[in-house]
């Protein structure tokens, strides 16, 4: 855990503004920009473009970005024009968006994924996608022809799970040869490690199912992974325990247990941070809605479910704590003064907001995101929002 007062060099700033150290990453304030899917590489290679790299340039002002979840695999696909990092051309692409990150002054570090069961064999020339066991998860993905229903997935082998682990290996790898300063593991929501993690949908009797421990595995594995590439100091891992969405996904005290001895096994390998997201305020669990996927709900970190749930966390993480919540600067700044959090994720503001810190520092209005432009492609809703001074 990072020590708040130690670790600030202007004790009069808000809290939001007050340099952290995350691991290896030396951040100039606690405004992280969360992941977010927009849909963007609209082209074969699925590789991201020049529009990729003016959009992360211009909001560089965050102590830290976080791509958008980028696919490890082609077997890793769910949605329709994400990009990956599985290839020389979308490394390629990554490299000219940390360039020109770097050039605006910023730090960036790149999210890996894979959707597995939340994916529709529409994205696998009709095969079924691969998950922990063969059980849907009833959630839906987007495909060519639109929103499509998940269908009965196929267990993973165990060659196909090693396969899988190496994949993330070289995502790891090329994201390093992209120039990024770290790496984030997606593990949230409903995506193939949190299937994993969940006891609905992981009914494997081997390694890596059976128990709450065997079901956390496949994470610890590609977690030892990529720290071997990077250097654990500089890895990343987003979880979301709260998350509660339809049958398969439920914020029970079963889970949440589970997921309290899950933090406690990761406090072991010394990452750079947890990027953590909250219950529902208000409810004492989540709805699925989270601020690192464009639908952030603006929940008021004020309300008894979200601090209780930050203090959980708290107790069983020994190291750093993003906390993802859609918060407010009020809430994100109670959190901090708190000590619950060490930085808080901001999605949804930095949509309409390039300059978002600026706007925090001087307590200017946030402009409202354009809900029809999110995954709409093109610069229109993308890199087109005005900053304060109009540029």
């Amino acid at each position: 855990m990072s020590d708040f007062p130690d670790r600030t060099s202007a004790p009069d700033a808000q809290p939001l503004l007050r340099p952290v150290r995350l691991g290896a990453l030396e951040l100039p304030n606690r405004v992280v920009m969360a992941p977010m899917t927009r849909a963007r590489a609209a082209n074969a290679e699925l590789a991201p473009t020049d529009l990729h790299a003016t959009y992360y340039a211009q909001r560089a002002g965050a102590g830290l970005i976080v791509s958008e979840g980028t696919w490890v695999s082609p077997e890793a696909i769910g949605y329709i024009n994400v990009p990956g990092i599985y290839t020389d051309a979308q490394t390629a692409g990554w490299t000219k968006v940390t360039e020109a990150v770097h050039a605006a002054g910023g730090r960036i570090v790149s999210q890996v994924g894979h959707l597995g069961a939340a994916s529709h064999p529409d994205h696998h020339g009709g095969r079924l996608p691969g998950g922990p066991s063969a059980i849907n998860p009833q959630e839906q993905s987007f495909t060519p022809e639109g929103l499509k229903d998940t269908v009965t997935p196929r267990a993973l082998t165990a060659a196909e799970i090693a396969t899988t682990i190496d994949s993330y290996r070289q995502a790891a790898v090329n994201a390093r040869r992209a120039g990024f300063d770290g790496l984030e593991i997606h593990a949230q929501g409903s995506h193939l490690l949190a299937q994993f993690l969940n006891p609905r949908l992981n009914r494997r009797t081997d390694a890596y199912g059976g128990s709450a421990e065997r079901r956390a595995q496949l994470l610890l594995d590609i977690v030892d992974v990529v720290s071997e590439v990077w250097g654990s100091d500089r890895v990343g891992v987003k979880l979301s325990p709260y998350w509660n969405r339809g049958p398969a996904f439920t914020a029970d005290a079963e889970v949440l247990a589970d997921y309290d001895q899950l933090l406690k096994r990761l406090s072991d390998n010394d990452l750079a941070y947890l990027q953590l997201v909250g219950p529902e305020p208000g409810t004492g669990v989540g709805t699925g809605t989270d601020s690192g996927t464009g639908t952030d709900s603006g929940a008021d970190a004020g309300a008894d479910g979200p601090l209780a749930a930050f203090a959980r966390f708290r107790a069983h993480y020994r190291g750093a704590l993003v906390a993802n919540l859609g918060f407010t600067r009020e809430s994100g700044n109670d959190l901090l003064e708190r000590r619950l959090a060490d930085a808080v994720a901001f999605g949804v503001p930095f949509i309409a907001n390039p300059d978002l810190v600026d706007r925090f520092a001087h307590g200017h209005p946030l402009a409202e995101g354009d809900r029809e432009t999110y995954y709409a492609g093109g610069v229109e809703g993308y890199t087109d929002y005005p900053t304060v001074s109009g540029s």
